[in-house]
């Protein structure tokens, strides 16, 4: 339809019309508004690609979508590359380390809470250390969860949901194991790291055991009684749930609680699982009479049918690449139970404290609310995260592994895909950290390879940042970190 600038009629005409320089500077300062917005937004919390509707390139499954860093080409080398031979690793120098990163420390636009600590990944000694006292982690806090789930269950453990006979013989109830990442469907093989278990190939096998005894009719119920205690965190802003951040934590959900169709959490994750459960075996020729109920299993159940999860080291390097709030709550009860306490917040806290001191790792000054670190009363030492990756590095540190390997790579992976664009180049494809993002607070906790081959483990983060200052924080964090890859600390 013809348009109108206020001041002069515009007729159609086959011909572009070039906007005024007035009109120009509006569209172009709307466009940039609502780019900041957006931008913002991202960086008030660890929300996932789900948020934006867009995915990160995984080098496992896409490999030929992963950028190289800049500088470096695939093109084969005319001459082979001799390898070298192995070495002892090489002390990193206080002084080297000190000139390196103090300068960026003292950015004011850090705010006035910094903490910054770096050791040595060969023995874990403290080789620069720059605040006192401890930060709000936010998601770093992944670290000690995932490291917690892998020791107390082990990387090979797999989550299972089943179906099971109920109390009468046209009875049966779906029961959620605590898989974080049971789907609504089969995923194709390579769509998604790790593989998913999925409720519709739980509902096939189901039916196929329901018609071998002659039934097709049943009632449904669910048990979700796994975990216990909230499902949303006291320590969790209200408006977290309201504004579709973060679903309430269950043990039965498909697609962490998520409708695909509409992109909103469901207020019962559990309920949602069970009528897609429902609907699946009506599609297989089972008629389910009425709604899915709440249904406890019996004690000693019959079980019909079962999917597994990915096994759990899968799991953490999903949980640590795109920081996963609600898996990582999820791992966060399942060490609740393996220690012996309830599969709560309080009783995951408590169950990762106990599990890392079990390790050696010093936690008695941290404050442990929850495992995704969107409380904001998370309070942890950067030496905390130190030991963590130290212990994953050691000889003894197998069962830790999928810790360092699962966190994103700067400018490849994850939620460090988009970063590391400024800062020394030696950055991108050496530094390989858990982000850590809420408003106000940035924080970055991983591993670094300097110039020379010395490899660090180091914690960046600051918690008091005000919001104009939000993008620079963010850049002067990776700036640190990619300072520490082109040191010469040896």
């Amino acid at each position: 339809m013809p348009e109108s600038d206020g001041s002069h009629a515009v007729t159609p005409s086959t011909h572009a019309v070039r906007p005024t320089g007035r009109r120009l500077r509006r569209v172009t300062g709307t466009l940039v508004v609502l780019v900041l917005l957006a931008a913002a937004a991202s960086y008030q919390f660890e929300l996932g690609p789900r948020w934006f509707g867009f995915d990160y390139p995984s080098p496992v499954d896409e490999p030929a979508a992963v950028p190289p860093p800049r500088g470096l080409t695939l093109e084969p080398a005319e001459d082979p590359v001799p390898v070298a031979a192995a070495t002892e690793p090489a002390d990193a120098n206080p002084r080297a380390v000190r000139r390196a990163v103090a300068r960026l420390v003292r950015d004011p636009r850090l705010g006035p809470d910094v903490a910054v600590a770096v050791g040595q990944l060969s023995d874990g000694e403290v080789v620069y250390r720059d605040g006192d006292g401890r930060v709000i982690p936010a998601s770093t806090l992944k670290v000690l969860t995932t490291a917690a789930a892998v020791t107390a269950l082990g990387e090979d453990h797999r989550f299972r949901t089943t179906v099971v006979a109920g109390t009468s013989p046209r009875r049966i109830v779906l029961v959620g194991g605590g898989d974080p990442l049971l789907a609504r469907r089969p995923v194709p093989a390579g769509e998604e790291y790790p593989p998913r278990a999925d409720v519709q190939t739980l509902a096939r096998t189901t039916a196929k055991a329901l018609r071998g005894v002659g039934r097709s009719r049943v009632r449904l119920g669910y048990d979700a009684t796994l975990f216990s205690g909230p499902a949303v965190s006291p320590d969790w802003k209200p408006s977290y749930l309201t504004d579709n951040v973060v679903s309430p934590i269950s043990p039965l959900w498909v697609d962490e609680g998520v409708d695909p169709d509409t992109d909103l959490r469901s207020a019962d994750p559990a309920e949602a699982a069970a009528e897609v459960f429902a609907e699946a075996l009506e599609r297989r020729g089972i008629q389910v009479v009425g709604r899915p109920r709440p249904e406890p299993a019996p004690t000693e159940p019959t079980e019909l049918a079962a999917v597994e999860s990915a096994p759990l080291g899968q799991i953490v390097q999903h949980v640590l690449d795109v920081s996963d709030n609600e898996a990582a709550e999820v791992l966060l009860r399942h060490v609740g139970l393996a220690t012996g306490r309830p599969g709560s917040f309080s009783g995951g806290a408590a169950g990762v404290a106990e599990t890392l001191a079990g390790l050696g790792v010093d936690v008695s000054g941290d404050r442990i609310l929850d495992g995704s670190g969107l409380a904001r009363g998370n309070r942890l030492r950067p030496e905390t995260l130190l030991d963590v990756f130290t212990r994953a590095a050691g000889p003894d540190g197998t069962a830790l592994r999928p810790v360092l390997t699962g966190l994103p790579v700067a400018g490849f992976t994850g939620s460090l895909t988009f970063r590391f664009e400024t800062g020394a180049e030696q950055g991108l494809g050496s530094v390989r950290a858990k982000t850590g993002t809420l408003s106000g607070v940035h924080g970055l906790a991983g591993t670094v390879t300097t110039d020379d081959g010395v490899v660090l483990a180091f914690v960046a983060a600051a918690d008091k940042v005000r919001t104009p200052d939000t993008l620079a924080a963010r850049a002067r964090l990776d700036q640190v970190a990619a300072a520490l890859a082109a040191c010469t600390c040896a």
